[in-house]
């Protein structure tokens, strides 16, 4: 039962799902006020999701319907567990297990495969086009991904996650060092593809694809596939804290710290978002493969002479 409660309320999915929707109106908010609008009232990512749900859903006759419509709730619920697994090693490390990183860098590859099948499943040309764009981009940020993760690994010589909060609370932050700066770079920016944002978000170009591999779906799924997004927009900025920042410590005046470290990435990911322009699929590609994956390879190096 205390499982089952965890997974569903604290800190499973209601937790992120609301914390996610409140993350979406600061991000809209402070996208507003740098294109100097005035921005949507609290509660319209709330408004949004109820206004999905009450759409009716329309599956297409050519889809394959079992993964078209199981495609959301394989994204969602990976989500859910990666936040559950976050939260536990900030607020009760020593309950987890030795490996726990792996399973988080496994967790997050099943969103981006749940997406692509979901839109190659529905039959609709657009949605096939836009998969194979979501495949390019998955293949090409994942190793950066992975390596920016190595150097964490590297300096603080553990994959747990509790582990790797305690050592930076005790002993300093990765992000101190200069193969820690370089990762946590590399690490935000590969965030920003991995959730879509401008100027990755090559897949669902609606200008160009009119949504992509959202096109067909509609309702309830559309509705799944919005709050992953927005809980993914509070889950990686949170694993990057713990990664390289320290974590949040729940004492006295720490956790406002903490928060701010939070808060500080998110404004960071809004702003390259509404500063850059959407690049094509083939600069994104040579993007991660020419510039990030060196750089992050350079960065392993210096982890492993001690810079």
């Amino acid at each position: 039962m205390r499982i089952l409660l965890e997974f569903i309320i604290f800190p499973g999915f209601l937790f992120t799902a609301i914390i996610g929707m409140i993350v979406s109106w600061i991000d809209r908010k402070v996208t507003a006020l740098v294109q100097w609008r005035q921005g949507p009232p609290f509660l319209q990512p709330f408004y949004d999701f109820v206004k999905l749900l009450t759409k009716e859903v329309v599956i297409p006759e050519a889809a394959n319907k079992y993964v078209f419509l199981l495609s959301p709730f394989f994204a969602i619920s990976t989500t859910t567990l990666v936040s559950i697994i976050l939260w536990k090693a900030i607020l009760v490390p020593q309950t987890l297990f030795v490996g726990d990183l792996l399973v988080v860098i496994y967790l997050l590859a099943i969103t981006p495969v749940a997406v692509i099948l979901g839109a190659s499943a529905s039959g609709n040309p657009i949605a096939s086009l836009a998969a194979s764009r979501e495949m390019k981009m998955f293949l090409s940020y994942e190793l950066p991904f992975l390596l920016a993760i190595l150097v964490s690994v590297i300096k603080l010589n553990t994959i747990k996650l509790g582990e790797i909060v305690a050592y930076q609370q005790a002993q300093g932050i990765v992000f101190s060092s200069l193969s820690g700066a370089i990762a946590f770079i590399i690490f935000i920016i590969v965030i920003q593809a991995k959730l879509g944002l401008i100027p990755f978000d090559i897949a669902e170009a609606e200008q160009e694809l009119a949504g992509g591999v959202f096109i067909e779906y509609s309702g309830i799924l559309l509705a799944m596939h919005k709050l992953n997004h927005l809980m993914l927009l509070f889950v990686l900025p949170v694993f990057a804290v713990i990664l390289f920042l320290g974590g949040i410590k729940f004492e006295g005046w720490s956790i406002l710290w903490g928060i701010l470290k939070y808060v500080i990435i998110l404004v960071l990911m809004i702003l390259i978002r509404n500063t850059n322009p959407r690049i094509r699929i083939d600069q994104a590609v040579r993007f991660f493969w020419r510039g990030c994956l060196v750089v992050s390879i350079f960065a392993v190096i210096l982890a492993l002479i001690g810079y």
